[in-house]
């Protein structure tokens, strides 16, 4: 794996990580991402510190992981169950 040495900054803070190369311009999207996010908040509710922040935009990321693994989960499951009715549909016409 062909890996590099980037430079991201999240809430102005920077941090050197090695990711591969197929990986890097997902992971400067995603600090973008975050970037924008905490300024949206920063915009929208008062706060004491950016850790608030930082926490507000982690929940919501998470928040919105689970909805979507819920999602992919009862996509797979609903797709199992037609693909084995058909499966049987199938060997009904065969045998």
């Amino acid at each position: 794996m062909d890996e590099i040495t980037i430079n991201i900054s999240i809430a102005d803070r920077f941090y050197r990580l090695i990711v591969s190369r197929e990986e890097e311009e997902r992971v400067r999207k995603a600090a973008a991402v975050i970037n924008d996010r905490l300024k949206a908040y920063g915009k929208e509710y008062a706060y004491k510190d950016r850790q608030d922040l930082l926490a507000m935009t982690a929940l919501q990321y998470a928040t919105s992981t689970l909805l979507f693994e819920s999602e992919v989960e009862f996509k797979n499951n609903h797709l199992e169950e037609k693909l084995l009715g058909l499966d049987a549909l199938l060997e009904a016409q065969i045998v």
